[in-house]
């Protein structure tokens, strides 16, 4: 699995949109500066995803979020790949034992294929959006985070790279 953690919040993200020539498209925008904060793990090869909603990030919510996971797959031993975020390095984090930690690179999201899904997450959930709060933008979370989780085929085409499914077969 490749985890990542991402902050979904009220400031605006505007992106392209279309209108009917000869109108130009309008877009809302918003500044509030107030975040919610989405652990989430992805397999690419079975096309599954974990997530959790946080208020905030630290180590004992990554802590939670492995805790949640090692739950949801009992009869799994799981490598789950990581950044070198401070949560994931902190002697404080409790590691289940099915699950072993494999860090990346410094500065390389480009090998997390985690990234992709918060894009897709983005792109389609939280378009030229503004929210009236934080828990709108909870609730959207709630709504499009099942919604993906439950389409394998587009979890895998997002995140089953080649050099993964090579790395998969050949540790089989």
């Amino acid at each position: 699995m490749f985890q990542d953690e991402a902050r979904f919040g009220r400031m605006v993200r505007i992106r392209r949109c279309w209108a009917p020539a000869p109108l130009r498209p309008v877009v809302n925008n918003g500044y509030e500066r107030e975040f919610v904060y989405v652990y989430g793990a992805v397999s690419p090869c079975e096309g599954q995803m974990d997530w959790m909603i946080c208020p905030k990030m630290d180590t004992d919510r990554m802590g939670n979020y492995l805790a949640q996971v090692s739950a949801a797959h009992p009869d799994e031993f799981i490598v789950m790949v990581v950044d070198g975020a401070s949560s994931h390095v902190a002697k404080a984090l409790i590691v289940p034992e099915n699950i072993r930690l494999l860090r990346l690179p410094a500065y390389a999201p480009e090998l997390n294929p985690q990234e992709h899904v918060w894009d897709e997450i983005r792109e389609k959930e939280f378009p030229n959006r503004v929210f009236a709060d934080l828990s709108s933008v909870t609730r959207q979370l709630e709504q499009g985070l099942p919604r993906l989780a439950t389409d394998s085929h587009r979890l895998r085409s997002l995140t089953a790279w080649p050099w993964i499914i090579r790395l998969n077969l050949n540790a089989n």
